[in-house]
């Protein structure tokens, strides 16, 4: 019989009364497709600290040149007398050599894989590659690639359970590093003050080092390679958009989302800068017209939020925005009036586009 699972990290502990069903937990992997996929899995990782940073770092040696580093923790500390439990904010970086972002993140790495509040992990969208070590810490993958993945788990020798159990079925507790008592936490992080175990400051130092940007869970999603091309094909077919094909298409909902978070706030561009904006929904809007479903259904799940947000931003509905010589319909709704929070370059264009009277 295999050795029971027990090595979790310093910030997750069992209940007591869930450790007879642990004696079920014992270190492997299962996989299946994603859901409304036909060529993309999901894999699910259980195991000790030192093999997790090695299966990381043999994962981060496949992905291509550039990657973006992902980071998830929670802004404050759940309250078991709080109703709901608070949601964790999430953090990408930008695209950069993935080389670096390992450089970068390696003095982090044992606070990030120990704390309890904490999850991290690596993606490039184009290539449909995705890892992330959650703060339930569960090792998970995303991949179009699944019989890579099971050879390099076998070669780290995890492994294959189908019948898997993972001690998110049973009840716990997340801890941080500060909660733990010194001789409680692993020797490496013992040297460390307080001010550094603490989640809220070395989080932060990481996102400054990686300029990273916040985004919203709902923009948490996962193309296939098969879509990410099919997403091409249809971009370079339009003359006005084939400058777009090879993009991250992700990279492009993201940016339509920060566009939008930018006219909720203070939109501080000119006209030009706006339509730009407003032509990224353009290209969305095309893309959702020549695809089908599933695809079609996962994209529009991804716009509802931001989409919902600019509608209620716009004012002055009963005019349009539409630039010289475009043919739009009333589905475009982005070109129904304008922002409400015009900032002065946008409303001086607009007076002199004749939109409005000072």
């Amino acid at each position: 019989m295999s050795d029971i699972f027990t090595n979790f990290p310093a910030g997750l502990q069992l209940w007591p009364q869930a450790r007879i069903r642990s004696r079920n937990l014992h270190e492997g992997y299962n996989f299946s497709l994603l859901e409304n996929s036909s060529d993309t899995y999901h894999f699910s990782v259980l195991a000790g600290p030192s093999h997790v940073r090695t299966i990381f770092d043999e994962f981060a040696e496949n992905m291509p040149e550039e990657a973006f580093f992902i980071l998830e923790f929670y802004t404050t500390e759940p309250n078991a007398k709080e109703t709901e439990t608070p949601a964790p904010t999430i953090h990408y970086s930008p695209y950069m050599p993935t080389v670096e972002i390992l450089e970068i993140i390696a003095p982090y790495w044992d606070r990030l894989m120990h704390d309890g509040f904490v999850g991290f992990g690596l993606a490039n969208n184009r290539s449909s590659q995705e890892m992330f070590y959650s703060e339930e810490k569960v090792l998970t993958f995303f991949t179009d690639n699944h019989l890579r993945l099971t050879n390099q788990l076998a070669k780290s020798r995890v492994p294959h359970r189908p019948d898997l159990l993972l001690h998110t079925e049973l009840g716990h507790d997340h801890l941080s590093l500060l909660c733990l008592e010194r001789e409680n936490l692993p020797e490496e992080l013992r040297g460390f003050s307080d001010r550094d175990l603490d989640y809220a400051h070395f989080c932060r130092e990481l996102i400054d080092r990686l300029e990273m940007y916040p985004v919203e869970e709902s923009l948490s999603f996962f193309f296939s390679r098969k879509e990410q091309k099919m997403i091409e094909e249809i971009l370079s077919q339009h003359p006005d958009y084939e400058e777009f094909a090879e993009d991250d298409f992700g990279a492009l909902l993201l940016d339509w989302n920060e566009f939008v978070q930018e006219c909720c706030t203070n939109f501080d561009g000119d006209l030009w800068e706006y339509r730009m904006g407003l032509q990224l929904r353009d290209i969305l809007h095309h893309v959702l017209c020549a695809c089908e479903d599933p695809l079609k259904s996962r994209i529009l799940e991804v716009l509802k939020e931001p989409d919902e947000k600019f509608r209620q931003t716009l004012i002055d509905n009963r005019k349009r925005l539409d630039g010289p010589g475009t043919s739009t319909t009333e589905e475009h709704f982005w070109y129904n009036g304008v922002i409400r929070n015009a900032g002065h370059e946008l409303r001086r264009d607009l007076i002199r586009d004749g939109w409005y009277k000072p």
